[in-house]
């Protein structure tokens, strides 16, 4: 079986978690006999580039191939096939237009389509990315006649106003002459479009029945490779990051933006730090808000907390120095404003290590309150406090919570078993397509 995939993004500099859930699947599909063909634009969307595509995507395999030999993405995973697209919008700056295409841009291309369209013996397309990217997917979809798969992966109808505005792009003062590229391919009909709909979380998956009534929509879950984070790294980590050796860490791993909210959580630094001597304030996380990344170096430095704070940049992900970090850790701490899914929670679990999350739809969709893990609402900061302070005081509790965690991702995340659901989703897709046409 061979599926197109299309993303939105795929770059080693600006790594996330749809990043690293999608390169996981990849890798699942792949012993499922399902050979991936990956379409994502050129690094930072710029057609110019296309020189360096070839070393680009060796770099992604090389960096992977070193950091993570569970979670390969070579030759044998599929193919990645760069395209050149663009931002179709006047009168933004380009500082603004380089953090739209970075994240929240609805982006263009007229590579794409005849790309996709000659691509031979396709059995299905399979689109991560919405906007005018899906509208090109879908109409290549139907135009061949093959099943089409809408994965919904930062939120589409469970986001907050603030957040919709940003995603679809339209928090910035230009002019988007690209709106008829929208109208032409049907943008606004992708999921009436798609023969299923993949959400993270029932939130999503509910608000999708209730807007698209006889559509086929599925919670579809992320999985990790469990078995890479049952060995110790915990001395890659020591070594890269000396500063951690002898010290609770707190560690939070997310893109450095405002969506991850780590300026919130340092505010809350001074007094866990004071309250807990051997504490030590971890972020690892690659920055794809340049100017947030800023504000939170002289966050951390107006707060006289530099010594307390430890900012590690990106970090592939299956990468030891990471996975050493998150078993080193006392608590993974996710403080989002809004999370789908919440990846990072599972790659803790693995690694035996206790969360604390602000209560989004997907950490409440993973986390049990008091049994394997704790949520707290942002508005709260003292509910925050106190689990961080039972977090901290009591081991054996901890202890407790994150085996519970631990249980849970054994029993229903591992990446093999998500990759066979999703492939026994195609076949079905695939077969009621071709019965269709035998009845036609």
């Amino acid at each position: 079986m061979r599926v197109i995939h299309l993303l939105r993004k795929y770059d080693p500099a600006e790594w996330g978690g749809t990043e690293t859930a999608v390169q996981r699947l990849f890798e699942g599909l792949r012993e499922q006999g399902v050979t991936t063909v990956m379409y994502c634009p050129y690094v930072n969307g710029n057609g110019a580039r296309a020189a360096k595509s070839a070393d680009e995507d060796q770099n992604v395999r090389a960096d992977n191939n070193r950091h993570a030999p569970s979670e390969t993405h070579n030759g044998n995973n599929g193919d990645i096939k760069r395209f050149k697209s663009f931002l179709p919008a006047w009168g933004i700056s380009r500082q603004e237009k380089r953090q739209l295409i970075s994240l929240g841009g609805n982006l263009m291309s007229f590579d794409l389509l005849p790309a996709m369209w000659r691509e031979p013996d396709v059995a299905l397309v399979h689109t991560h990315t919405l906007g005018r990217l899906g509208g090109i997917a879908s109409a290549v979809a139907r135009g061949r006649g093959l099943p089409f798969v809408v994965s919904i992966h930062g939120g589409l109808l469970d986001l907050p106003p603030a957040l919709k505005t940003v995603f679809n792009g339209s928090s910035h003062r230009g002019f988007e002459w690209g709106k008829i590229f929208g109208l032409l391919l049907q943008s606004r009909r992708l999921i009436h479009h798609a023969d299923a709909v993949l959400a993270c979380n029932s939130t999503e998956a509910e608000l999708l029945r209730k807007n698209h009534p006889g559509k086929r929509i599925e919670i579809q879950p992320h999985g990790i490779p469990t078995g890479a984070y049952q060995h110790d790294h915990r001395a890659a980590a020591r070594e890269a990051f000396p500063q951690i050796r002898e010290r609770d860490v707190l560690l939070s791993v997310g893109r450095i933006d405002p969506v991850k909210n780590q300026a919130w959580l340092i505010a809350q630094a001074p007094e866990i730090l004071r309250e807990h001597p051997a504490a030590l304030l971890v972020l690892a996380g690659a920055c794809t808000n340049e100017a947030y990344g800023q504000s939170l170096e002289c966050q951390v430095r107006d707060l006289g907390i530099s010594q307390r704070v430890l900012i590690t940049g990106g970090l592939p992900p299956g990468d030891p120095r990471l996975i050493g970090l998150i078993q080193e850790s006392r608590v993974v701490l996710l403080p989002s404003i809004s999370e789908t899914f919440g990846l990072v929670l599972l790659e803790a679990w693995a690694a035996g290590t206790m969360v604390i999350s602000s209560r989004t739809s997907g950490a409440s969709a993973l986390i049990r309150d008091g049994e394997n893990g704790w949520l707290f609402d942002l508005s709260d900061p003292r509910a925050f406090h106190h689990a961080v302070n039972q977090t901290l005081l009591n081991p054996d509790l901890r202890a407790c919570l994150a085996e519970s965690g631990r249980e849970l991702v054994n029993r229903e995340y591992d990446i093999m078993s998500v990759a066979g659901r999703v492939k026994q989703l195609y076949n079905e897709l695939i077969e009621a397509k071709h019965a269709l046409r035998h009845s036609a």
